[in-house]
């Protein structure tokens, strides 16, 4: 699969064209969201509306989530607010429950964004909850970890220990230089495309560049939603 662009819509259909809700995934899988809430989640839109991200982001979830909470059991880890300028801003919100629509919500609701990006301990966390058991998770971040976090350690560790758990990283509105501080695996990876692609790639997930909240929602129902078959 080719790498997505930033802000080609185009390749963003390319690649959800070469797979449809759990292909290799059923319903019975329990899933993990981790939701970025970091200081750039604060920065506004260059389109029209001029919306904060964070709040195009809950757009998003809202036009998603009907679909996908009544057929699968989610779970909510944050990260961001926290400590000024703090590392420890990871927190489990729930795990896996049933109908998750409304607890999500609510629970993004009041995020202010801040802080740094710890997206890899929130991973680790986010595989730790969902234990040994076939499971999900979905990452929506904008950016690379700001914390000192390996992500290609972590992928290999995954794809390692957890073999029945697959990692999708949604990157929206990438910009991975914003804060001036990076992963030790972004230099892997060019400008636009978050580090958070090792973990997906190493297990078996995708990764997906989203701009708007069409496509953002359009991407959470391919990696969340399942097929149904009546």
């Amino acid at each position: 699969m080719q790498r997505p662009v930033k802000g080609s819509a185009a390749i963003l259909a390319t690649t959800l064209a070469f797979w449809s809700p759990l292909d290799a995934q059923d319903c019975a899988r329990d899933a993990m969201l981790v939701f970025d809430g970091s200081a750039s989640m604060a920065a506004f839109s260059e389109q029209a509306n001029g919306s904060k991200h964070i709040d195009d982001a809950r757009h998003a979830l809202r036009e998603a989530l009907p679909e996908i909470a009544p057929i699968r059991r989610i779970g909510l880890i944050t990260f961001g607010p926290g400590p000024e300028n703090s590392c420890d801003s990871v927190r489990v919100k729930f795990p896996p429950v049933a109908d998750a629509e409304h607890p999500i919500m609510d629970a993004v609701a009041w995020l202010d964004p801040s802080g740094l990006t710890p997206f890899t301990e929130a991973v680790r966390m986010a595989s730790e909850v969902l234990k040994k058991d076939p499971g999900i998770v979905v990452l929506i971040t904008d950016g690379n970890d700001t914390c000192g976090g390996a992500p290609c350690a972590l992928g290999a560790e995954l794809a390692r220990r957890a073999e029945n758990l697959t990692v999708h990283v949604i990157g929206f509105r990438v910009d991975t230089d914003r804060l001036g501080l990076s992963s030790p695996d972004a230099h892997l990876f060019p400008d636009g495309v978050s580090a958070a692609k090792c973990i997906s790639d190493q297990t078996g997930g995708v990764y997906v560049s989203t701009e708007t909240v069409d496509e953002l929602s359009t991407a959470l129902q391919r990696t969340l939603g399942c097929n149904v078959i009546g």
